[in-house]
């Protein structure tokens, strides 16, 4: 899998050891993340091609049904059969494997064409990057962040976390408990502190100790909270102030199993929190898996990484073509 240097060059390896990489590949791990969807999606579509030698009509609306079940939304699906049936009307679509070969080319060019549309900002060299994370609470967000810390440190990158949730003082001790289980030192205030007074704790230190990347834990906002997303703006603005282009990233927490009943809450988190990707969480906990092309398409916005499990190397570089061969092969 090609990396996608999300944050910078590699640097010098930290002095303490990095959690352990995990031996198996990327493409056998999604692999396994995505079998619910994959058993579902993959005998529905044999189901479809059964229906005939060549790709008709009926197929293809039997192929609908089967994208919509596994999540895909109804904008996306109506997006992949409009180019097959274009296709079909110019050249026959000649049974199950080149149906399959097309459609693995339709998902994977929505998936890609959104990390086009999308380049990653990076830092001032010899600066930081700060990556905010946002999300609702219970969305997997806090636990992320260690998972990131981890992600960082197996890159040969120094990492920081700022506990800038300062609404729950559980979110504190949460994130703390990751911090020693990633490795990494957290900056931190009381419970119901000024969440920007401790970011710009957190960015002081991160550059007096050279740290890569600094990871923000934010309040679990409701777009209901004007108040709070208020607040995210100005601690944008702080981050600003002390590092150029900060924050650098905007990583949105999802929960995969909340499928399309998630999407509006993201509609409104890119719209007011300047959302640059996706972290799709609990990914092996649905047969739903494809909304990941659903969250892409209609955001506009690039899946980052993928949480696929409990242990602090359970996150994983999304990679598009890998993710779609994996639901398909």
């Amino acid at each position: 899998m090609k990396t996608m240097k999300l944050f910078g060059g590699k640097t010098e390896a930290p002095e303490t050891t990095p959690p352990e990489a995990p031996k198996s590949s990327f493409f056998s791990r999604m692999k396994q993340a995505v079998s619910r969807t994959r058993e579902s999606f993959s005998a529905k579509i044999e189901d479809v091609v059964s229906l005939t030698r060549t790709v008709d009509e009926s197929a293809l609306e039997a192929l609908e049904s089967a994208l919509l079940s596994s999540d895909l939304g109804v904008q996306t699906t109506t997006e992949i059969l409009t180019a097959l049936r274009d296709r079909a009307r110019h050249q026959a679509i000649e049974g199950g494997e080149e149906l399959r070969a097309l459609l693995k080319q339709q998902l994977c060019s929505i998936l890609e064409s959104t990390i086009s549309n999308n380049s990653n900002a990076l830092p001032p060299a010899g600066e930081p990057a700060v990556i905010f994370l946002v999300g609702v609470n219970g969305t997997g967000k806090t636990t992320t962040i260690g998972k990131l810390a981890a992600w960082s440190r197996a890159q040969n990158r120094t990492a920081l976390l700022c506990a800038a949730d300062t609404y729950r003082a559980a979110a504190i001790e949460q994130l703390e408990i990751w911090a020693t289980r990633s490795g990494v030192e957290m900056i931190k205030t009381r419970p119901g502190g000024d969440p920007s007074a401790v970011l710009y704790d957190a960015i002081s230190a991160a550059k007096a100790r050279q740290i890569n990347d600094l990871y923000v834990d934010t309040a679990g906002r409701l777009h209901t909270k004007t108040g709070l997303m208020d607040e995210l703006s100005k601690m944008s603005r702080t981050a600003a102030r002390l590092i150029p282009g900060a924050p650098h990233q905007v990583l949105l927490v999802m929960d995969a199993t909340t499928g399309q009943n998630g999407l509006q809450q993201a509609r409104q988190f890119t719209q007011f929190a300047g959302v640059t990707g996706i972290v799709l969480t609990k990914l092996d906990g649905t047969a739903k898996g494809g909304i990941a092309v659903a969250i892409a398409r209609e955001l506009n916005l690039p899946v980052r990484f993928a949480g696929v499990g409990e242990q602090m190397t359970d996150l994983l570089e999304f990679s598009p073509e890998e993710f779609v061969n994996s639901l398909l092969e």
